[in-house]
């Protein structure tokens, strides 16, 4: 895997809500067909109060000072969090950019430091290859009866899946 020298993965700062908005919608309802807004996503315009707290955070992927990518985690409680918002726009997917990779990874690495010991995370049946790309990184398919209470389902979910951090 080789990523763009010009990939950076930081955190979210306010200045970046719009931009990572551009990215995250036209994933869910132009190439999904998920009939969701950003007034349906709440976290998206509060993202410092929902994720940048306790143990979670917000990551963007940025090249060329352009936000290509997203990641979130969601502080749950008792070591655990919740895996929200990875997107990558369609023209940075791929091993050859390496962006979701890269997030993950700041996003596992970030997690293991502050002590999360489970992830968790809820997708759409539609996001096939989001699926591929979780169970290669040692995600496990579970049941939503599986979840933590205090997981945040979306109404969209309908697969989860589970990764414990050593």
């Amino acid at each position: 895997m080789s990523t763009s020298p010009t990939l950076h993965i930081r955190p979210f700062t306010v200045a970046d809500e719009e931009a990572v908005v551009d990215v995250i919608l036209p994933i869910q309802r132009e190439e999904f067909g998920v009939a969701i807004t950003a007034d349906d996503q709440p976290d998206l315009r509060a993202i410092p109060d929902f994720y940048q707290q306790g143990c979670g955070n917000f990551w963007v992927a940025e090249v060329a000072g352009q936000v290509v990518g997203t990641i979130g985690l969601k502080d749950i409680g008792a070591g655990q969090a919740a895996l929200r918002k990875m997107f990558v726009a369609a023209s940075y997917r791929g091993r050859e950019h390496g962006v979701a990779h890269a997030l993950l990874a700041r996003l596992l690495t970030d997690a293991r430091a502050a002590g999360v010991r489970e992830i968790w995370l809820g997708t759409t049946d539609k996001f096939l290859a989001a699926h591929r790309f979780y169970e290669k990184q040692g995600f496990s398919p579970i049941s939503a009866d599986a979840l933590p209470d205090r997981f945040p389902r979306m109404a969209v979910d309908s697969r989860f899946y589970r990764l414990a951090l050593a």
